[in-house]
């Protein structure tokens, strides 16, 4: 990494998000989670409507759009809250962790710089054997990983 601090910020970063991991594979309810637990409790729109302050439409609203994913925070976690609920927010990295997503896209560019850097030299007679552009292409994203410049994810 470019420096200690940011190795450590990965790392703790990694950790904190190593915890949402085991919410990876909850499905949300095809109505959203408000409508669900809602129903669940057996509170009508009216009641959770007049929990909100506002209208049974508003509260219906509010349920379409959360199932649209096009509610706020600010309205998901107020909902929760007057369901005696706590939102839980977070984002889970597709891969095993960060670190991860870092090595993968270093490879990718590193193998673009290389291959292209490989072609010039084909092109000029002074073609590299395949073991020694797979090493440079190890070696390359060993470096941008350690460097974690900007470039790597554009």
């Amino acid at each position: 990494m470019k420096n200690n601090r940011q190795k450590l910020q990965i790392e703790q970063l990694d950790k904190k998000l190593s915890i949402l991991k085991s919410c990876k594979d909850i499905a949300h309810p095809s109505k959203g989670w408000i409508f669900t637990v809602r129903n669940t409790l057996n509170m009508s729109l009216k009641q959770f409507g007049n929990k909100l302050n506002i209208t049974a439409q508003s509260a219906k609203e509010i349920e379409e759009r959360e199932q649209s994913k096009s509610i706020t925070l600010k309205s998901l976690s107020e909902a929760a809250e007057v369901l005696n609920m706590r939102l839980v927010y977070g984002l889970i990295p597709k891969d095993k962790s960060l670190g991860e997503i870092i090595e993968k896209r270093a490879y990718e560019v590193a193998k673009e710089i290389v291959l292209r850097t490989s072609h010039s030299m084909s092109l000029e007679d002074q073609e590299n054997l395949p073991e020694r552009i797979q090493k440079a292409i190890k070696d390359k994203a060993e470096q941008i990983k350690n460097e974690l410049p900007r470039y790597l994810w554009d």
